[in-house]
């Protein structure tokens, strides 16, 4: 049965804390490098629902994508959401620890568990780490199709393949156009457009576009965007994640119980589609009628 510090020396070979952004907080966020760990929970948020799964499962370890306290704090007073947080791990001797962006550039990381789930095969980072000679590491994926599919298709095997989230996916560009490529890249994307145009893909699979980006996206080519929400594109690393502990379990023999959450932490609970939505661009699964001779869908006048 290993130790915490076992664990933790395991989990920072796959994803170093030094190749985190120099902005963001990972490792370590609570726990006791003696303690025996026995059961492992992998969750995107370090959010009560996780925490709280945590106990039940009587897990040891807690391992989130997302940090707890990013910017830092002043306070882990019970009465604020992330100090009782804190308070409710320490009750329960459960450790945190948070692999965020190192995990985002490993190999193999995030966008390597998001091509994965919808069946792209990976050619090279979208945005390569310098550092790694092999040039396998780094932000982001470009990725190919083993046939061609059209973005309406591809939209329809997103939507089937990620986790079930209020927002679905969001499609700007022709629902009909061929896509052979695809950049992915799981979390916010939209800073990644530069990199995007230069890979010359076909199409752009991210969460959170922003108005502003993606019309600009548009207007330079046309680069077909699938927006997800933000948790579901994330949310295959956990697997991932567990899988790559599971195997190390193994290998030194620490009969590790792995678990992967599945509690739903996307902020967004509800949907209510446009009532008026255009036939031309209704993609799978939405709601269509025919226009009458006095529809003036879109924009009240």
């Amino acid at each position: 049965m290993p130790r915490l510090s076992e664990v933790i020396a395991a989990l920072e070979n796959l994803w170093p804390a030094e190749r985190a952004e120099s902005w963001d907080a990972v490792g370590t966020v609570v726990g006791d490098p003696d303690q025996e760990v026995t059961r492992v929970l992998f969750a995107v948020d370090p959010v009560r629902e996780t925490v709280d799964e945590a106990v039940r499962l009587d897990a040891d370890l807690l391992v989130t994508h997302h940090p707890l306290y990013l910017r830092g704090t002043t306070t882990v007073a019970a009465s604020t959401f992330k100090g009782r947080v804190v308070h409710t791990l320490i009750k329960n001797d459960i450790a945190l620890h948070v692999a965020h962006t190192n995990a985002d550039t490993a190999d193999p990381g995030v966008s390597d568990a998001l091509a994965g789930a919808l069946d792209l095969r990976v050619v090279r980072p979208l945005v390569p780490d310098p550092s790694d000679p092999d040039g396998r590491r780094g932000l982001g994926r470009v990725c190919e199709l083993d046939h061609p599919l059209t973005v309406r298709d591809l939209a329809a095997r997103a939507a089937e393949r990620l986790p079930a989230t209020a927002q679905g996916i969001r499609v700007a560009g022709d629902p009909d156009a061929l896509v052979r490529t695809v950049a992915v890249s799981g979390g916010s994307g939209d800073s990644l457009f530069d990199h995007v145009r230069a890979a010359g893909v076909d199409a752009f699979l991210t969460a959170d576009l922003r108005h502003h980006p993606a019309s600009e996206a548009r207007a330079h080519s046309p680069l077909a965007l699938l927006d997800a929400a933000h948790w579901a594109t994330e949310w295959p690393w956990c697997e991932l994640a567990a899988a790559q502990l599971d195997e190390i379990s193994d290998r030194h023999g620490w009969g590790l119980r792995v678990h992967v959450s599945k509690t739903v932490t996307d902020p967004w609970t509800a949907h209510a589609a446009s009532a008026r939505p255009s036939p031309a661009t209704t993609l799978p699964g939405s709601a269509s009628r025919a226009p009458s001779d006095t529809d003036t869908s879109g924009a009240p006048n």
